[in-house]
């Protein structure tokens, strides 16, 4: 049985870490994938409908 608590209580800072808000998937991004048929995927279901 271990005598530490699972989540012991942090008295730093909390504006010097990074929020998940802070990075493109937390706003509701993708994950960045690598190829030229994924950057075309993406630009083709992300187009605007003025551009069709």
């Amino acid at each position: 049985m271990s005598t530490q608590p699972e989540n012991p209580l942090v008295f730093d800072d909390p504006l010097t870490r990074q929020s998940r808000d802070d990075t493109d998937e937390g706003w509701g991004d993708r994950p960045v994938a690598e190829g030229s048929a994924a950057d075309l995927a993406r630009f083709l279901d992300e187009k605007p409908p003025h551009h069709i």
